[in-house]
């Protein structure tokens, strides 16, 4: 048989080695939304979805980011900013997804919620190493992370050790022969970048996308809170967390506070 042709029946359908549920593996992923509610509560299963959905988007987030970093510290400018952009529309996608799961009543979510205890979203390992990997890298949640498997633990030590999306940045700025070397210098050197679009246009569209994905991360963080305080007003979180107020203690929080600093002096 001519090896071309052989292939192609290989690949195609009449190959029969692949189908959309297999490359999927959809019988697995239709199969993984097991309710706790008994009897089954209605609005159980969204509320299921959209934290698995939302697992989806992190872990396809960590790859794009990790790739950014990469591209950075290669010099591929290019490349980072693509992907960057790449995640923002994931992140915005991410704050739409609220209003999926605002559908839900307090009603609704209160004949199921008490049966999610001690889980909680603030277990969610792959949201924190997001955190860890933009910038964000806060060793006290290891002390107050509760049920982390030994894989797990392991990837967030990794994460606080490992360069951030900002320590490649700072090789950026190096690679441009601008100083990086604290924040004063980092400071003067983005000001170079603002000052001279002409001479340095990469760079600093690359530091517009990176407080993009800082921007987009603290409107996720916004609009959660309100949803919580929606549902569940001030009551404590299942995981025992003081719930919408811990939330809130989160909204200042900035991955690149000398990106927004510089606003400032220009």
């Amino acid at each position: 048989m001519d090896p071309v042709t052989d292939s192609f029946v290989s690949f195609g359908e009449q190959g029969a080695q692949l189908t959309y549920g297999s490359y999927l593996r959809l019988t697995d992923l239709l199969d993984a939304q097991h309710l706790e509610s008994d009897p089954p509560a209605h609005d159980e299963l969204l509320f299921i979805t959209i934290h698995q959905v939302y697992e989806l988007w992190f872990q396809q987030l960590l790859h794009e980011l990790e790739a950014v970093r990469t591209a950075m510290t290669s010099g591929e400018l290019w490349r980072a900013q693509h992907l960057l952009g790449r995640a923002h529309v994931i992140e915005r996608v991410l704050v739409q997804q609220v209003d999926v799961l605002e559908t839900m009543t307090p009603q609704d979510f209160a004949t199921f919620r008490q049966r999610l205890a001690p889980a909680s979203g603030f277990q969610s390992v792959q949201f924190r190493e997001l955190e860890f990997l933009s910038g964000a890298q806060d060793p006290g949640y290891l002390r107050r992370f509760r049920g982390l498997t030994a894989e797990e633990e392991a990837r967030l030590e990794r994460r606080l050790t490992e360069p951030t999306l900002w320590d490649a940045f700072l090789d950026v700025l190096r690679a441009a022969d601008l100083p990086a070397d604290d924040d004063e210098s980092v400071l003067a050197s983005i000001r170079t970048l603002a000052h001279d679009r002409s001479r340095y246009a990469a760079a600093w569209a690359l530091s517009e996308a990176l407080l993009q994905h800082d921007e987009l991360a603290a409107s996720w963080r916004a609009r959660h809170v309100v949803m919580v305080e929606r549902m569940i007003g001030a009551k404590s979180g299942t995981g025992g967390s003081s719930g919408a107020a811990y939330l809130r203690g989160r909204l200042d929080l900035r991955y690149y506070p000398l990106l927004w600093e510089v606003r400032s002096t220009l």
